[in-house]
């Protein structure tokens, strides 16, 4: 099996010796894919140092087009699996294994599946986080618990058929639309329990704003046209 970790960055210079050391200590094998917006840290060029594939992009052109690139860069390397994690270490490294040895199309991982949760965070944050997932299920008839996290593992021809045609979303909302997108096209999806650690450096870039305009594109997702069409995805 030939899997790929691919994580944006942007100033992620202080976080990715540690997420690098830790993916390679469980994943002796896993081929590390950082798409960088340009980073004025030099969070590229480290990257390249640590023996990272680098898709270097031209300043910050959002989530979902650094996910789709570096996404479609994996499957055009030979990935036969996926794996999207924040490159902050808010995602543990040491659950890619588990997410890996799940045999689904999709697998989630999930702060709000039985034995998840969430550390560092104000209560605030705990709120709306659940209260989008709520909102995304309500809207678009899917009963899994954390639709609106980046930590996923795919396999190769359902995360081709998503990225098939182009995205609605430009935000956080591709979190969801990813998984909509999956499940209208036969995948078989799982939620694997994680626990997502605030980060300890750097800056979090999510902001009342971004989440107001993926809450806004939700209801957008659920009349979107169906173009991704409905197959067996775990072939």
């Amino acid at each position: 099996m030939s899997a790929f970790v691919v994580t944006p960055t942007y100033n992620e210079i202080d976080c990715l010796p540690g997420l690098v050391a830790r993916l390679c200590e469980h994943l002796p094998d896993v081929r590390i894919l950082v798409v960088d917006d340009g980073s004025p840290d030099g969070t590229g060029d480290l990257a390249e140092e640590l023996g990272c594939d680098l898709l270097r992009r031209e300043g910050k052109q959002g989530l979902a087009s650094a996910y789709v690139d570096g996404m479609t860069r994996a499957l055009e390397l030979g990935a036969d699996r996926v794996v999207q994690m924040d490159a902050d270490l808010s995602h543990d490294p040491a659950d890619v294994p588990r997410l890996l040895a799940v045999d689904a199309d999709v697998v989630l991982g999930s702060r709000y599946a039985p034995g998840g949760g969430t550390s560092g965070w104000p209560l605030h944050r705990e709120v709306l986080s659940r209260l989008g997932s709520i909102y995304a299920r309500a809207w678009l008839g899917l009963p899994y618990k954390d639709l609106t996290g980046g930590f996923k593992a795919w396999k190769a021809p359902m995360l081709r058929e998503v990225l098939s045609t182009p995205l609605v979303s430009e935000g956080y909302a591709f979190q969801v639309e990813m998984t909509l997108r999956a499940v209208r096209a036969g995948a078989k999806v799982e939620e694997v329990p994680i626990v997502f650690t605030e980060r300890a450096a750097g800056v979090s870039k999510m902001s009342g704003k971004i989440a107001i305009e993926a809450a806004l594109l939700v209801p957008r997702l659920r009349f979107a046209r169906r173009s991704t069409p409905r197959s067996a995805g775990g072939a």
